[in-house]
């Protein structure tokens, strides 16, 4: 009787696992373990909102496998460590898992080849979480590819894996000592944020409600923060209660039934699926980007605040920042979402973003360490990529020159003011007019609301001017 111990990282499913799949179809018996990790209270690419999703997920994990006949096991340490450990415990003669793309995860794979080398057991390693990784798009002469419209025109030219089937059934050896399931306390972190449903269910219902409507109005909807136009399955392919194999199935297929109109709709969807791929790409083979811009001309930027994000007193103007009072409504507005729902709208992220980077100067990476300790959907890739593109010093990055107004992104993406108001109660009554300029009287734009901290033609002025020198 054989066993295999499969360890859950950004997976947290039954359904089109790959490397769950492999160990169920190979050995009599799989251990599932999912590894929590030792730091307590606050850390640079975590917080409470995403270990509070993290929680529901492997709690509808447990129930999911518990059904299938087994049982998942939790522990805590240094994943190396720990399946180290459980692998002597239960015999296991392999251990599985689903690669990561980040250096972090990278690095801990690269220390789990000792332990089985030392060990004498067999490592399976899998293709799960992209449907393309790490070399497998190259240009023509060999490198990884820096631009995103010819990396998508060669991600779009492969071909795509289906997606599997659920598991029918998981055998676990008995009497395996586990650890409780975890709770934000497990962290000693605690939350307000009222964040979407999680586990593989809930996601799959996102999906469903995303392919009966939304995706065919994709292009019309998904820049209107006001509007419910966005798939809302990030924080899904972020811990893998999808797999990207099922959600680019089920969208290519929805894109093949409908009229020609509506294609388009679909296929911009599908550009996004490229987006999150090529920015996993870029980390894989530039991992210094979360330490530095990846331009390397632009490493020498004179930001304002070059503080490191552990540091806490960053400074007060990037406290006002942080709890969206800078007294300009749409980027407090998607703060303020961020704060109470562990989300912000895409377009939103980008408003909110430059305004850090082009009007306050502060080094991006103080606002890319904040969205993740706040964001549910934190994936590491996606938010260096889209805090550089902000900053302009990333791949395929806006120009420099290229500063968004926060005003002028109001008038055109929620002109009617109704996002704001969602989440600026302060503005509830100042007629949308107003909430598209800033205020011409030197009075604030209603009582309890801050006068804009800075004003954007001069800030803007000052960004060119760091930039060009």
């Amino acid at each position: 009787m054989s066993t295999a111990i499969h360890w859950f990282r950004r997976d947290l499913r039954i359904t089109d696992n790959t490397a769950l799949a492999a160990a169920v179809a190979a050995h009599d018996h799989v251990v599932p373990v999912y590894i929590m990790s030792e730091w307590k209270t606050e850390h640079r690419w975590c917080g409470a909102p995403r270990q509070a999703f993290l929680c529901g997920c492997l709690a509808s994990l447990a129930k999911n496998i518990e059904a299938k006949g087994g049982q998942l096991i939790i522990r805590q340490g240094r994943a190396d460590e720990v399946l180290a450990k459980l692998a002597k415990q239960t015999g296991a003669d392999a251990i599985y898992f689903n690669r990561d793309p980040d250096p972090f995860g990278r690095a801990m794979e690269q220390r789990l080849e000792k332990v089985a080398q030392d060990l004498g057991i067999r490592l399976h390693a899998h293709k799960d979480i992209a449907l393309h990784e790490r070399d497998e798009l190259l240009t023509g002469s060999g490198t990884p590819f820096k631009v995103f419209t010819p990396y998508a025109k060669a991600w779009l030219k492969l071909d795509k894996r289906a997606p599997g089937r659920s598991l029918s059934k998981i055998s676990t050896p008995p009497h395996i000592a586990s650890d409780p399931l975890p709770t934000l306390h497990t962290w000693k972190l605690s939350s307000d944020a009222t964040i979407v449903e999680p586990g593989e269910a809930a996601a799959r219902k996102r999906l469903g409600r995303f392919l009966d409507g939304p995706i065919f109005n994709y292009d019309k909807r998904r820049d209107l923060p006001a509007e419910d136009g966005t798939s809302r399955l990030s924080q899904d392919l972020r811990h893998g209660t999808l797999s990207i194999r099922e959600v680019y199935a089920k969208c290519a297929a929805a894109t093949e039934k409908a009229p020609v109109a509506q294609r388009r709709s679909a296929g911009i969807f599908i550009n996004e699926l490229i987006w999150r791929e090529f920015y996993m790409q870029v980390l894989w083979h530039w991992p210094e980007v979360l330490d530095r811009e990846l331009q390397e001309h632009y490493r020498d930027l004179r930001w304002r605040d070059h503080w490191r994000p552990e540091k806490k007193d960053g400074g007060q103007e990037f406290g006002h920042w942080c709890r969206g009072e800078t007294g300009f409504p749409i980027v407090d507005a998607g703060l303020r979402q961020l704060a109470a729902t562990g989300f912000m709208h895409n377009r939103v992220r980008m408003i909110v973003a430059m305004f850090l980077t082009k009007d306050l100067h502060i080094w991006w990476m103080h606002g890319e360490s904040w969205f993740m300790r706040h964001l549910v959907d934190g994936e590491i890739a996606s938010n260096n990529g889209g805090w550089q593109w902000s900053a302009s010093t990333g791949t395929d990055a806006a120009p420099y020159f290229r500063i968004q107004n926060p005003w002028s992104q109001t008038k055109r993406y929620d002109p009617d003011g109704t996002y704001i108001r969602r989440w600026v109660p302060e503005l509830r009554e100042v007629p949308a007019a107003r909430l598209c300029a800033p205020p011409e009287s030197g009075q604030p734009l209603a009582k309890g609301y801050p006068l804009p901290m800075v004003d954007h033609a001069r800030e803007r002025d000052v960004a060119l001017d760091m930039f060009r020198r």
